[in-house]
């Protein structure tokens, strides 16, 4: 008997929905970009990205389910992102999922945003075999996680400042390029030299498999200065160029230094940066040279969407994982949690950093 699932997705500026079956066949998987709305303000503006979602959610719901040719009453469970990420926005998806669940009478599935970016890869393999390791890189998380089956994770690094994402989006921002900074920047990379301009990698220190771009980030902002102070011109593209070849330099070297600790065959990327085409051909290269196996989603799992939720939602259904009708917005929810109203289950990982 399949399971049909209908997961929502509010946790920053995309409102989601998606009707998935069986945690593998996408029927519908309806994302609506608040890009526009915040790109005036050069980022999301907490307030107005729930105001969005209470505006948009519930076309968003019709749409996945007129796509996916299936009706309420064909649904055998409600999933939804119930952190982390913006407490209101959050609110807004976990408010109408409950309410969906309620008036079916069927079970409510809450699911860490984290876990459903690493979900995406199961969408498209079928085959993976545990134990993994998942590099998660986004706007706000920077982790390296190992999988060891599902609903079981080890962080084995993790940024101690910055994360990757929000470094791409503060050097777009000091370079004048707008938002959202990563597309951008990629963009701008491929036609720069990415040895023009000579900029620090953050390894920390010996062995760590932790992550800093707050350095790497206060160094292009001190090399435009320089440059405006000595009225040079500054190459936009060789500096987007050799910006992110130092990002992706210490996330592909730290991810292969933890595959190799760890002993695992298979990398997974997950979140919005693994769509930064650098990335993806350095990591492939490098763990090409390994015989180690990268996993990537298709760019439209990479970043904010629900049919990862629905992914992730489906083995914690077969698990008999459901949340209360209780559940709430947990905008600092830590990936292996399961933080219910009045029942705090503890951390199921290892938080090694």
């Amino acid at each position: 008997m399949s399971v049909v699932i209908l997961a929502l997705e509010t946790s920053c500026d995309e409102t989601a929905a998606a009707v998935v079956v069986d945690g593998s066949e996408i029927l519908s998987n309806i994302i609506s970009s608040q890009v526009d709305v915040h790109r005036k303000f050069g980022g999301v503006v907490p307030e107005v990205a729930s105001r969005k979602h209470l505006e948009l959610l519930n076309q968003v719901v019709e749409d996945a389910l007129l796509v996916a040719g299936v009706g309420f009453g064909d649904l055998d469970a409600i999933a939804v992102t119930y952190g982390p990420g913006l407490v209101g926005a959050l609110l807004v998806g976990v408010s109408a999922a409950k309410a969906f669940a309620y008036g079916l009478d069927i079970p409510l599935v809450g699911v860490n945003h984290l876990e459903g970016h690493i979900y995406a890869n199961f969408l498209t393999e079928q085959d993976l075999e545990f134990p993994l390791l998942c590099l998660v890189v986004s706007g706000g998380h920077t982790d390296l996680t190992l999988v060891e089956k599902h609903g079981l994770y080890r962080v084995v690094g993790r940024t101690r400042d910055d994360a990757a994402g929000e470094a791409f989006d503060k050097v777009a921002r000091t370079m004048g390029l707008g938002y959202p900074g990563g597309p951008l920047i990629d963009r701008l990379a491929c036609g720069g030299d990415p040895g023009a301009v000579s900029l620090p990698r953050a390894f920390l220190e010996k062995d760590s498999l932790d992550f800093s771009f707050s350095g790497l980030k206060t160094a292009v902002i001190n090399y435009l200065h320089r440059s405006g102070q000595r009225g040079e011109v500054v190459n936009n593209a060789d500096l987007a160029a050799s910006f992110q070849k130092a990002v992706t330099d210490v996330l592909v070297d730290k991810t292969l230094d933890a595959a190799r600790e760890t002993g695992v065959s298979t990398i997974l990327l997950a979140g919005g940066v693994a769509a930064n085409t650098g990335l993806r051909a350095s990591m492939k290269e490098q763990a090409g040279r390994e015989s180690i196996r990268v996993v990537i989603p298709p760019l439209i799992l990479c970043t904010d969407n629900a049919a990862m939720i629905a992914c992730t939602a489906y083995y914690k259904y077969l698990r008999g994982a459901f949340a209360p009708l209780t559940l709430n917005a947990v905008p600092d929810l830590k990936l292996g949690e399961e933080r219910y109203e009045g029942n705090f289950k503890g951390v199921l990982i290892s938080p090694g950093a």
